[in-house]
C-alpha cells in the first residue's frame, strides 16, 4: 500500500476473548491444535506482512499476560542493552512447527571484535539443537562485552541450519555506560479471602530489569497488628533481601497474618522492593470474612456452685459469641468425675449473633457416694471448629438424713457404753 509514494503504516489487531465452549472452557485463543495457538497462528501471519508496523492484541486482562508471552516468543529479536565490561544474556527459543525432527546447527554471525557471544543449552554451551515435532528448545545468548567497547549499537544474527531449513534472528545490541536500575513485582494472586485465623501468602515475581545485578529489599506495609514476613518460595527461611541478576526474575512470598481480633472486612496490604535509587511496589488486598468465638461463664461470672449427694442441681451457664460472625448449631457437652451425669437444658442452641448470648441450664447430679468436698466440672461448647470450655468448682455436702442417721448411731452407742460401765462397773 502506497501513499503519494511511500508506504502507508499498516496497524493489526488481533482479537483474542473468545470464550465459547466448543473447544472447551477458558480462552479460544489460547488453545493449542497441533501444538501451536490459534492467536499464534494469527499473529504470524501479520508479522509476514511488511507493511503492518504494529501488532495490537486485546482481550481480558486475565489473559493477556499469557498472550504477551505467545507474542514475544514469536518474534523475540528485540533490542537488547548492555553495559561494557559486564556478561548479558538474551533468552532465544527455537521452536518446530509441524515438520520432522532435524538438526539445526546453530551459530552467531557479525560479532564485533573482543565480544564473546557464546550459545548456551541447559546452562552449556552448544553447537547444534533438535526440536522434535511441534515442541521447542530454550536457548540463550551470552554476551560478554569488553569494557572499551565503543558505545552504539551493534547487530548480530543467530542462525539455526537444518538439512532443508535455514533461520536467521538479528539482534540488535545497544551499549550503554550507567543503566538506570529498573525493578517490577508482579503479584501472581492480588486478592486474597480468609478469616482472621488465616495466613494470607502471596507469590510475588520480582523482576531486574536493569543492566546490573542488583540486591533487592524486601517491605511491606500492613494494617496495624498485622504480622508480615518475606520467605523464599519454597521454603520457610525469612529474607529481608535477595540478589537478583540483570535480566533476570525472583519469586518470593509474603506472609501476612492478621491479629485474631481483625473484624471481618477488607483490608490492603503494599509490598515495596528496593534497590539503590529506583523502587517498584504492588497493592495487595485480603477479605477477611467473619469468625464466631465462644465463651462460657456462669450468671453473673460466677463459675461455683453447691450441690446435695444424688441430688440433681441447676446452674445457669452463659454462652457468648464474642466473635464477628453468627455462631450456628452450638452442642453443650460437659464432664465431671465419674459416676456424675451432667445434662444441658436445651442440649444445643441453634444461633448466637456476634457480640450476643443466651443463656442454658447445666443439670448436675452428683454420685450418690459422693463425699463432701470440692469438685471440678468442665462445660464446653462448640459450633463449627470453634469451641469453648470452662471449669466450675461444685462444692458436694452429704445428705441431712446421713447426718441425723450418723447422730442416732453415736448415740446408741453411747447408750451401750453407759450400761455395760453401770453393769460391770459394780463388781
Amino acid at each position: 500500500m502506497t501513499t503519494n509514494g511511500a508506504k502507508a503504516s499498516v496497524g493489526a489487531i488481533v482479537a483474542a476473548a473468545g470464550l465459547g465452549t466448543r473447544l472447551g472452557l477458558g480462552s479460544k485463543a489460547l488453545v493449542r491444535l497441533n501444538g501451536r495457538t490459534t492467536l499464534s497462528r494469527a499473529v504470524e501471519l501479520f508479522l509476514g506482512i511488511d507493511e503492518v508496523s504494529r501488532i495490537v492484541v486485546v482481550g481480558p486482562p486475565s489473559r493477556l499476560e499469557t498472550a504477551e508471552h505467545e507474542v514475544s516468543a514469536l518474534h523475540p529479536g528485540k533490542p537488547v542493552t548492555v553495559r561494557p565490561g559486564e556478561t548479558s544474556t538474551v533468552s532465544l527459543r527455537l521452536q518446530n512447527y509441524d515438520t520432522a525432527p532435524q538438526r539445526f546447527a546453530l551459530s552467531v554471525s557479525g560479532v564485533p571484535t573482543g565480544w564473546t557471544a557464546t550459545l548456551l543449552g541447559g546452562g552449556q554451551p552448544i553447537a547444534a539443537a533438535m526440536p522434535a515435532s511441534n515442541s521447542s528448545v530454550s536457548l540463550q545468548l551470552r554476551l560478554d562485552v569488553p569494557k572499551d567497547a565503543p558505545i552504539g549499537t551493534q547487530t548480530l544474527t543467530v542462525s539455526a541450519a537444518g538439512d532443508t531449513t535455514k533461520l536467521d534472528l538479528p539482534i540488535s545490541i545497544t551499549l550503554a555506560k550507567d543503566l538506570p536500575a529498573k525493578l517490577t513485582l508482579t503479584p501472581q494472586l492480588p486478592e486474597l479471602r480468609g478469616t482472621s485465623k488465616s495466613s494470607f501468602e502471596y507469590q510475588l515475581s520480582i523482576k531486574n530489569d536493569s543492566g546490573k545485578k542488583l540486591t533487592v529489599s524486601l517491605a511491606a506495609q500492613a494494617p496495624r497488628n498485622f504480622d508480615v514476613s518475606f520467605t523464599e518460595q519454597y521454603g520457610s527461611q525469612e529474607l529481608n533481601a535477595v540478589p537478583i541478576d540483570a535480566g533476570q526474575s525472583k519469586d518470593v512470598k509474603l506472609k501476612v497474618t492478621p491479629p485474631n481480633t481483625a473484624a471481618a472486612g477488607d483490608y490492603k496490604v503494599l509490598a515495596r522492593v528496593t534497590s539503590e535509587d529506583t523502587s517498584a511496589t504492588a497493592d495487595l488486598g485480603l477479605d477477611i470474612t467473619g469468625q464466631p468465638r465462644l465463651s462460657l461463664s456462669g450468671r453473673e461470672g460466677l463459675v461455683s456452685t453447691r450441690a446435695a449427694a444424688g441430688k440433681e442441681t441447676t446452674v445457669p451457664i452463659v454462652v457468648t459469641n464474642i466473635g464477628t460472625a453468627p455462631a450456628e448449631d452450638i452442642e453443650l457437652s460437659g464432664s465431671a468425675p465419674s459416676g456424675w451425669k451432667v445434662t444441658f437444658n436445651p442440649k444445643s442452641i441453634e444461633r448466637i449473633a456476634p457480640n450476643e448470648n443466651q443463656e442454658v441450664q447445666a443439670l448436675i447430679t452428683p454420685t450418690d457416694k459422693a463425699i463432701a468436698g470440692d469438685y471440678v466440672t468442665t462445660m464446653r461448647a462448640a459450633a463449627r471448629g470453634e469451641s469453648a470450655s470452662t471449669d466450675f468448682r461444685v462444692t458436694v455436702t452429704t445428705s441431712t438424713m446421713w447426718g441425723i442417721a450418723g447422730v442416732g448411731i453415736i448415740g446408741a452407742a453411747l447408750l451401750v457404753l453407759v450400761g455395760a460401765v453401770a453393769r460391770f462397773g459394780r463388781r
